[in-house]
């Protein structure tokens, strides 16, 4: 898996793909378990209906069915695009800030015995033919190594940044969703406590059970809010620090190798081989002395 500056419709693909699986695999187990806890509710029901004929108190609903039906058709979709994108988000980033990735170690192996063999046109194809972090950071270097090492180590470190650029566009929208999370929170909080006065002012006489049953839908949605807001804001700072580090070691490791290449261009070439002297024809010196007379 090498590291892009963007994202390819395959890595976006399997990154989303893999978003929807975590989402069904979360939700199923709900869903059983509110579907559950309805049938339970009522074969209760029925079975006190059959024993008494008078009318009991309306059983809880799980908190897993009123968890679901607090969110609503309103709140719901939307939260869930958001967990959507903020899983696709993770799986992508996991995949491309990886330290084998960026710096491959059989790309620096490779490199350095090609350049010690002072092959430098493969070492130049080899640095092209390969997408990683470092493979392209190495080729813009190379590319200004005829004008000397210092244009080359700056071509190499602007090249650096320009990939950390690109990356941390994508890591800012952790951010983002971790600002956006509480917020939606909010305005669901607000929407509940909306509905919950309307019913308040709705009857003469205040209803205890279906105001608290409003205030309880509102908080849910806050809660969805903040547990969203939490994993974007710890997956923000981690993959932060780590392409800060992927950064820099790639710029240290592009620099020696830089270096060595710099210097193996400058060393003069192995000692030719002297030409072999041709061996004269003895009759023919002789015969050029006076010698030998020729036939």
């Amino acid at each position: 898996m090498t590291l892009s500056a963007g994202l390819t419709p395959k890595r976006l693909g399997y990154a989303i793909l893999c978003a929807l699986v975590a989402v069904l695999l979360l939700g199923g187990p709900l869903a059983a378990k509110a579907s559950a806890q309805d049938e339970g509710g009522d074969e209760g029901k029925t079975a006190a209906s059959s024993d008494t004929q008078k009318k009991e108190p309306e059983a809880p609903k799980g908190i897993v069915r009123h968890m679901i039906e607090s969110v609503g058709w309103v709140f719901g979709p939307m939260l869930a695009f958001v967990s959507v994108t903020l899983i696709a988000i993770i799986v992508l980033l996991s995949m491309d800030l990886r330290m084998g990735g960026a710096i491959p170690p059989g790309f620096v192996e490779d490199f350095s015995d090609v350049v010690n063999k002072r092959q430098f046109k493969a070492a130049y194809e080899l640095a092209r033919n390969d997408g990683s972090f470092l493979g392209r950071v190495m080729t813009t270097g190379m590319g200004r190594l005829q004008y000397g090492i210092e244009d080359a180590r700056e071509a190499a470190y602007n090249m650096v940044d320009s990939v950390k650029a690109s990356k941390e566009q994508l890591i800012a929208y952790l951010a983002t969703i971790g600002t956006l999370g509480p917020l939606l929170g909010l305005v669901g909080t607000v929407y509940g406590m909306i509905n919950a006065f309307r019913v308040l002012g709705a009857s003469e006489q205040i209803n205890g059970q279906d105001l608290a049953e409003k205030i309880s839908e509102a908080l849910v949605i806050t809660l969805f809010g903040v547990a969203l807001s939490v994993p974007a804001i710890f997956f923000h700072t981690f993959f932060r620090n780590r392409l800060i580090r992927l950064a820099m070691d790639t710029g240290n490791v592009a620099d020696d190798l830089l270096t060595q290449m710099y210097h193996n261009s400058k060393k003069p070439a192995g000692p030719e081989r002297a030409p072999v002297a041709e061996v004269p024809d003895a009759r023919a010196v002789g015969a050029q002395a006076g010698v030998v007379k020729p036939k």
